[in-house]
């Protein structure tokens, strides 16, 4: 979603960056190569309009022509424009004292309402809470059960009442949360494939009966600009508090994502990407912003990386970090935390240029896998002391993987760089901690995470470090 636009800009950038002095001349044509990219994006036109207006206004001033970098101060006024276009603040959910919250789920059939209903009582339940999932949509064949299955596989409540009418469950819900101590009512409501006065009837019946705390429309990001004029709709007449944006990893132009705030006022809350419980995140206008532009989203990855670090693991790592003794395990470990930040594709998009590296194909999203079907084909032994594997075991490993020994070697190459940068960082830490006064315990825990092959000897623990720094 959005590379195109994303390449447009940053060709944009890269052209006004090869010249010294910019001129009037050179910003018109900037801003009007951003407004076709614009477009052709399928941005609103009326907030094509005023976003080109606003970011040339300031352009034009003699701060950024007669400047020693113009063209970076450029970037800076297209991003603090992009950033104001998608919302300045985040937004993220308010919780009342009143037990349950209720929070309600409205949209259009197929926008991905009750997908995005089980993954929101996921990340609740995640960061504490005790959500149940209701199913009011009583029109769609099988929502009630796609709903369950869902709530099963998060481990997840679910409340229904076949053949009774949408208000009266939503209703029901209520009670039944508070007598089973649940203190989150998600409800999912039905859609249909159009905009029509008995859904809207019918979703502000249910509004008025419970009550909610909350009410979040569900936009599927592939609709592209039309995605407004539904909005503008639910708007006017359910008055919700916020948008989640589904679908967000398609391959569409995605307009749609950056019209909604202008137009509406009403502020995207949370995105999807992917159909992961985990994948729905909070929406950070100011990240997508520097995606856009091609400068990564360096925080997010931070962020993910923390979730997926497991304290037992990195204590257990640690005393083998502390002896510089990692095992071809360890690459096994490193490929379970790299899937559950999203795969290799998610962390290199996250990095500056990232997204320019997979347009090009230079990453393989699959080197993890084979090597850890080529781990598997080892031995305990193996994996644990891999300076066993002569030429004969090679062999007999890259035979039973389905892989050539050079494979293997390339593998075993790679492993024993990275067991070098472990060594050299540990070193360097040990050194740190000694220039700051602290005394260095012979045996003493290390708190260095696995070095990841291919950025620069970063650790899982550095990135939580950098977290610590951000957070201060």
């Amino acid at each position: 979603m959005l590379e195109n636009l994303s390449s447009r800009l940053q060709g944009i950038f890269s052209g006004l960056r090869s010249k010294g002095r910019l001129t009037e001349k050179d910003i018109d044509e900037a801003m009007r190569e951003i407004r076709l990219a614009l477009l052709e994006a399928d941005v609103n036109f009326k907030v094509v309009k005023n976003f080109v207006a606003k970011t040339k206004e300031r352009c034009l001033t003699s701060e950024v022509l007669d400047s020693l970098t113009p063209a970076q101060n450029v970037v800076k006024i297209v991003l603090d424009e992009l950033t104001e276009l998608l919302g300045r603040t985040d937004s993220k959910i308010a919780f009342s004292g009143r037990i349950p919250n209720v929070i309600m789920l409205v949209g259009l059939q197929g926008s991905g309402k009750t997908t995005a209903s089980a993954k929101l009582a996921y990340k609740l339940k995640s960061e504490g809470h005790s959500p149940m999932l209701v199913a009011c949509d009583i029109y769609r064949p099988a929502a009630a059960d796609q709903l369950e299955t869902l709530g099963g596989e998060i481990g997840v409540k679910v409340f229904r009442e076949d053949g009774l009418d949408p208000v009266t469950i939503a209703t029901d819900s209520i009670k039944e949360a508070i007598d089973s101590l649940r203190d989150v009512v998600i409800i999912d409501t039905a859609g249909r494939l159009h905009v029509d006065e008995e859904m809207m009837a019918e979703a502000a019946a249910i509004k008025e009966a419970v009550k909610p705390e909350q009410v979040l429309m569900v936009v599927d990001a592939m609709t592209g600009q039309d995605v407004v004029n539904v909005v503008e709709a639910f708007a006017e007449q359910v008055d919700f508090d916020g948008v989640i944006m589904s679908k967000m990893d398609g391959d569409a132009r995605g307009g749609g994502a950056l019209s909604i705030r202008e137009v509406t006022g009403k502020p995207i809350k949370f995105i999807s990407s992917g159909e992961r419980p985990d994948s729905l995140e909070d929406f950070h206008p100011d990240r997508l912003a520097k995606r856009i532009l091609g400068m990564g989203d360096m925080v997010s990855l931070i962020e993910s990386a923390v979730r997926v670090q497991q304290e037992e693991e990195e204590n257990l790592e640690a005393e083998r970090l502390a002896r510089g003794n990692i095992t071809l395990n360890d690459f096994i470990t490193m490929n379970k935390q790299v899937h559950k930040m999203g795969g290799l594709s998610k962390l290199v998009s996250a990095l500056p240029g990232g997204d320019k590296m997979l347009g090009e194909g230079k990453v393989d999203d699959h080197a993890f896998d084979r090597m850890e079907v080529m781990i598997n084909s080892m031995t305990k032994e193996e994996r644990e002391h891999p300076e066993v594997l002569n030429g004969s075991r090679r062999q007999r490993i890259a035979k039973g993987a389905g892989v050539s020994v050079t494979d293997i070697n390339n593998m075993m190459r790679q492993f024993n760089e990275t067991k070098k940068q472990v060594k050299k960082l540990t070193s360097m830490l040990d050194q740190g901690t000694s220039k700051r006064g602290k005394k260095s315990k012979k045996g003493k825990k290390s708190k260095r995470g696995m070095s990841i092959p291919g950025m620069g000897g970063l650790s899982m623990s550095d990135i939580r470090k950098m977290q610590s720094f951000l957070d201060k």
